[in-house]
Order: C-alpha cells, then sequence, then structure tokens
C-alpha cells in the first residue's frame, strides 16, 4: 500500500498526459504521506514498521518485542524476526511498484524521457555526489526514527504504528518538504531498493537503466540513520522529557 500510493504519485506527476502532470513536489510530499498514513493504518497489528530502517533503529534503541501488545500480536526480536520483517517489507514494496506500473502502463508507454520512468520506482539525487548524498538519507532518516521512537515511549505498538497513522504522515510530509530536495529522500531501503529491482525486470517500454551505481545510498544512507537515531535516543530522549 505504501509503494503503491507513493510511487503511484511521483508518475501522477511525472509521467505525460497524466491527470496529475507537473504536479509539483509538494504533491509528491503529500502523496507520499498519505501513501504512508495507508500503510500503518493496514499493517497496525505488526507494529507497521514498512520500513527496514525502523526496525533496524528498534533493535539499535533495545526493543525485546515487534508487535502490537494490544491486539496480541507480538514477536520476539530475534535475528530470525528482523529478516522475516525486513524481507515482507521488500517484498511488499515489488509488488506495490509492479501494482503501480499496471495502473499506469499506457503512461509508461506514452513517456519518452527513461529518467521519468525510473523516478517513479526510485529515487535520485539532484546533484550525484555520493558522499553528501548519504549523508542527507542518513539525516533525514534519523529524524524519521528518532521521532517515531519518541512518540512510541508512550504507546504500546512498536514501529510507525507507535506513532500513530495521521502524525507519521504528517512527519514524513515534512521530512519531504524541509530535507527531500538533494536526494527524493528515500528514508527507507525497501521502497527504494523493491521499486528498482521491479523496474529492473518489469517489460517496460523504453526504460533505460535502473542506476545501480546510486542504488546503495538510499540502502545504506536509512540503515545508518536509523541505527543512529536508535543509539541516540537511549541517551537524549530522557534528557529532552
Amino acid at each position: 500500500m505504501l509503494v503503491l500510493l507513493g510511487c503511484g504519485v511521483v508518475a501522477n506527476v511525472a509521467l505525460v498526459r497524466t491527470k496529475g502532470f507537473n504536479g509539483g513536489f509538494l504533491m509528491v510530499n503529500i502523496g507520499w504521506g498519505l501513501a504512508v498514513f495507508a500503510g500503518v493504518v493496514v499493517a497496525y497489528a505488526s507494529g507497521a514498521h514498512i520500513n527496514p530502517a525502523v526496525t533496524l533503529g528498534l533493535v539499535a534503541n533495545g526493543a525485546t518485542e515487534f508487535g502490537n501488545p494490544a491486539m496480541g500480536t507480538t514477536v520476539a526480536v530475534s535475528f530470525l524476526s528482523v529478516i522475516t520483517y525486513i524481507g515482507a517489507q521488500l517484498i511488499g514494496a515489488i509488488i506495490g511498484a509492479v501494482l503501480c506500473w499496471l495502473a499506469y502502463k499506457q503512461h509508461f508507454d506514452e513517456e519518452p524521457e527513461p529518467a521519468n520512468k525510473l523516478g517513479v520506482f526510485s529515487t535520485g539525487p539532484a546533484i550525484r555526489s555520493y558522499g553528501w548524498n548519504l549523508v542527507t538519507e542518513i539525516v533525514g532518516t534519523f529524524v524519521l526514527v528518532f521521532v517515531v521512537i519518541g512518540f512510541g515511549r508512550n504507546g504500546d505498538a512498536s514501529g510507525l504504528a507507535a506513532l500513530g497513522a495521521l502524525p507519521v504522515a504528517l512527519l514524513v510530509i515534512g521530512i519531504g518538504a524541509s530535507l527531500g530536495g538533494p536526494t527524493g529522500y528515500a528514508i527507507n531501503p525497501a521502497r527504494d531498493l523493491g521499486p528498482r529491482i521491479a523496474h529492473a525486470i518489469l517489460p517496460i517500454k523504453g526504460k533505460g537503466g535502473s542506476d545501480w551505481s546510486y542504488s546503495w545510498v538510499p540502502v545504506v544512507g536509512p540503515i545508518i540513520g536509523g541505527v543512529l537515531a536508535g543509539w541516540a535516543a537511549i541517551f537524549a530522549l530522557p534528557i529532552l522529557g
């Protein structure tokens, strides 16, 4: 749901002859925020991590279980549960990207620019500088995970469900509007890698390459940012109140 609606708003803005063509970056920010809202709502029982950076950030923060105790849907944190969560996030992202392509199939066929087609599926930098692009993704994901953990101290669920669907949607819109300009704010390894894999395997007319040389940035950056936020929250949040 996250990737279907998130990639969908990019397709609506970027591909020719859509109703939302040239809708602008703010439309993309709002669309992605509402995509997160939908993803959190439907994944509430699992804790609605929907993001490997959130999952790993919670582990770094000392979480002992994932899920929603109020719903009786918790599992112990272990290597197996972490891998299961991340695997599910990646599979879901691939499926969402495929469904987005099906919804916009005719517009992908009409779009002349390969870069616009790839941009529907994955992020790319406005100025390519791998080191600084990495810093941007680290900072953006740090904000996401730090705030999620901050809200979650007073809740039962883990992950984005602890924050609640509407607040996390607004948080993602804020991150996109404030920090999304340099890289398109992946802030989620599965959100970028899953659709990039879909782009590589789907029979998209005139799609060009999948920009694998950049693909590590929106994976490594969010993981670092999420883990750093988890560690920092242990010490900083008690001080901040």
